[in-house]
């Protein structure tokens, strides 16, 4: 795993990061809050230990930041030497994932990050993301930019063929075949149902997704993507 490790107690950010380093992994780390946030905003992390008690910007305000501001669902572990349901209720309120307890057992912290990440592998095998656009297939909440999207199912079925295949090219008797099966309706069905998917998805947003390409189909991906 890459990890990212925000602790500014520089005995105990040196044990975690050479346990973790022996073990395989690969770690960042940064002392204060400030830096750590950059970090985690910048970089591609498997998870994040983050420390409460932080110079600079604490690690709830940082949580929150990252949540609310970059958008970001790397998985977050918070240590804390508080062990009070509302320092924990606080944590998990700011976006955290998982609560440690300082002190605690390396083999612990390691055992949780690795089900921290499991768990976050397994929710992403159920969702479709192109660029800011993302489809949860278990609750088929649509979302662009953080900003939630609703759609008729005819839209999802359609939103969704066009994601799995991203960024290809779909042709119309593909989509046809997906949402009528053997009996489409007229050709201004199709039509109709890519105008009122493009209205949802684009129309409020400065980067086009959905692009149509004459006689052939459409796709959806970011404007510079290689079909």
């Amino acid at each position: 795993m890459h990890i990212l490790l925000i602790e500014d107690n520089v005995d105990l950010a040196a044990n975690i990061c050479e346990y973790l380093q022996a073990r395989g992994h690969v770690m960042d780390s940064a002392g204060d809050g400030v830096t750590g946030l950059h970090l985690a905003v910048v970089n591609e992390y498997d998870a994040i230990i983050l420390d409460v008690m932080l110079p600079g910007m604490d690690g709830l305000a940082l949580c929150h930041k990252l949540r609310k501001e970059a958008r970001r669902n790397t998985p977050v572990l918070m240590l804390t030497a508080r062990d009070t349901l509302g320092d924990k209720l606080q944590g998990f309120e700011s976006g955290a994932d998982d609560y440690l307890v300082k002190p605690f057992l390396l083999e612990e912290l390691e055992a949780r990050l690795q089900a921290l990440v499991r768990r976050t592998r397994h929710a992403l095998d159920n969702r479709l993301q192109v660029a800011d656009l993302i489809l949860d297939l278990d609750t088929l909440e649509v979302q662009r930019a953080g900003r939630r999207i609703e759609l008729t199912p005819t839209s999802l079925k359609l939103l969704a063929l066009l994601m799995r295949e991203s960024p290809r090219v779909v042709s119309r008797r593909q989509i046809e075949q997906t949402l009528w099966g053997d009996d489409p309706p007229d050709s201004d069905a199709l039509r109709a149902h890519i105008y009122a998917l493009r209205s949802a998805i684009d129309k409020p947003f400065p980067v086009k997704l959905l692009h149509t390409l004459h006689s052939t189909g459409y796709r959806l991906a970011v404007p510079d993507a290689t079909p």
